[in-house]
């Protein structure tokens, strides 16, 4: 846990500029050489509602959001209401003149018609007065603001930057008290602030992702808007779909003619595209699909986060056929996790998932540039094969994997079909062949568990407590470890499925005390577990309330435990 860091809310209602403060004064910390993990909540609605947006900062790295603000932003005064039980000794308040915060003690009191006379500036001067207040760069701010405006003139980019000096100047005239944020570190390593969508995104480009199909669906839109601004000058072709059955069945049909398809989604579009995942699974089709979780079921809580969509993923499509499941735990692991997703089911010509979740989505961190030298390249079809008048697209050998060929590259003739077939894609019913086919498709899934990766581990080695968990909630247990009294240690799945049981076994029989620590009422991951190894976790800290888990809850939790 970091002791220098500081947590700054910015709330209001939807539509009154939260996301842009927020983001450009994460932004700018980041410019700064800080690290930030932001942390957004808000509403299933257009405007109004009470949302949130969260940095917290510090010199220092961080695993996790945290409850306690100092800084708090208020734009209206439900937000000094919703939050006040939040507050600290240290805490300032930010709030307008109007507001009652009588029983406040620190406050700063901002004159918003003073400082800029069209309210469409007030979220500039909230941005100035925080900056202010936690003596950031102004110049660093000054040139955020010119380039987010460039485009509509340099009249508006002098008209934001005056309402930014007034509002940064007038702080300095005000008399609260507030230790300025520690200096940066000066490490000489240049970061850029990202999201776990915008990481899957990137992920996804690298790995030479060429087609997109998809219907939009919170909380995993903002992967599919990254890939069409980024993708498209780079030839990735994109498709928004009239529904999610036709975006993966357009997706394999994409696959099926060469191209390197993802389709992304979340929990209730996902449940619509199980047969074609089928589909991909019995025709040997290459498909990624990215799932980002969010509350269910049916439309539960669109804009909040969970973890409970791990049995869907497993078990997803009728039939059996091999899969892999990942789960980034932070925005480097979507960038890698995404890219591996792409390699294997090119390797195997079977489904892979990426299991992300909407705290994931939104949460932007300070990130060091993706070294794209250091990745593999990722595999492909076969363009010309051997003796291609003879090409078997399903053709049993010493491999599991059949040479997959596509259709017009050569003189190789290309066929699929969905009902079970023999070695050239013909429909056959034959009870030996039944066997054979199925035999190959499943033993891919062998292959496939000799790659599985294991997963990490942090901290004491034999420890009093161990903390099990997967995805996104690895920040929080490692926060959590940190602050435990006693020996403890983190073991986080950053894959799900398959698992390999001699890479973690060990670590789990050692541990005294073995918590599983997962965002869903059922502890699934647990659950998984004891099934493939037999092993019992007897002990859960689960959070299915729509927000994201931190260290206090994970701690609090403990305490029915011991």
């Amino acid at each position: 846990m970091s002791a220098t860091s500081i947590n700054i809310l910015i709330g209001g209602e939807a539509g009154q500029g939260l996301v842009t403060i927020g983001q450009l004064m994460a932004k700018a910390l980041v410019r700064g050489g800080y690290h930030v993990l932001v942390n957004q909540d808000y509403m299933s609605r257009v405007r109004g509602g009470h949302n949130f947006f969260a940095i917290r900062t510090g010199p220092e790295p961080i695993h996790c959001a945290t409850e306690d603000v100092d800084i708090l932003v208020a734009m209206n005064e439900e937000t000094i209401e919703k939050h006040r039980k939040q507050l600290t000794e240290r805490s300032i308040v930010v709030a307008g003149e109007s507001m009652d915060t009588s029983d406040l003690n620190n406050v700063l009191k901002v004159p918003f018609k003073e400082l800029a006379s069209k309210e469409l500036f007030h979220n500039v001067v909230a941005l100035g007065v925080l900056g202010s207040a936690i003596c950031s760069d102004i110049s660093i701010l000054e040139n955020l603001l010119s380039q987010t405006f460039a485009k509509k003139g340099q009249e508006i980019v002098d008209a934001n930057l005056d309402v930014l000096r007034k509002s940064y100047d007038w702080v300095k005239e005000q008399d609260y008290d507030f230790a300025c944020i520690p200096p940066a570190s000066d490490d000489g390593v240049e970061r850029v602030m990202m999201n776990g969508n915008e990481a899957i995104a990137m992920g996804a480009l690298a790995a030479g992702a060429n087609f997109l199909s998809f219907y939009p669906m919170t909380p995993s839109t903002s992967v599919a808007l990254t890939l069409i601004g980024k993708g498209a000058p780079l030839g990735l072709r994109a498709e928004q779909m009239e529904d999610e059955i036709a975006a993966v069945n357009m997706a394999l049909g994409a696959s099926w003619a060469g191209a390197r398809p993802v389709v992304t989604t979340s929990g209730g579009g996902f449940a619509l595209m199980v047969e074609g995942i089928s589909l991909a699974g019995i025709t040997e089709t290459p498909l990624v699909m990215i799932l980002v979780q969010r509350p269910g079921p049916a439309t539960g809580l669109p804009t909040r986060t969970e973890q409970g969509d791990l049995n869907l993923a497993l078990y997803a499509g009728h039939g059996e056929f091999p899969r892999a499941i990942f789960a980034p735990g932070s925005a480097d692991d979507c960038f890698e996790l995404t890219h591996r997703a792409f390699d294997l089911t090119e390797r195997y010509q079977t489904p892979m998932y990426v299991l992300s979740d909407q705290y994931l989505a939104d949460a932007y961190t300070a990130i060091e540039p993706f070294d794209l030298n250091g990745l593999p390249e990722v595999a492909g079809p076969v363009l010309e094969p051997e003796n291609a008048k003879e090409y078997k697209r399903y053709a049993l050998g010493e491999s599991c994997v059949s040479p997959r060929a596509i259709p017009g590259f050569s003189e190789a003739l290309v066929k699929v079909d969905s009902d079970e077939h023999d070695e050239h894609g013909h429909i056959v019913e034959d009870a030996e062949n039944r066997v054979a086919q199925n035999s190959k498709r499943l033993c891919k899934g062998c292959e496939l568990w000799e790659e599985t990766i294991p997963p990490s581990y942090y901290g004491e080695d034999e420890p009093d407590m161990l903390f099990v968990c997967w995805g996104s909630s690895v920040g929080p247990c490692l926060e959590a470890m940190e602050a435990f009294d006693g020996k403890a240690a983190v073991l986080h799945f950053r894959q799900v499925f398959p698992l390999k049981e001699d890479q973690f076994m060990p670590y789990l029989e050692k541990a005294g005390t073995v918590v599983s620590v997962e965002g869903n009422a059922t502890g699934q991951f647990a659950r998984l577990l004891r099934q493939e190894t037999g092993f019992e976790i007897s002990s859960f800290i689960l959070r299915f309330d729509g927000r994201p888990l931190t260290s206090r809850y994970i701690l609090a939790g403990l305490e029915s435990i011991r």
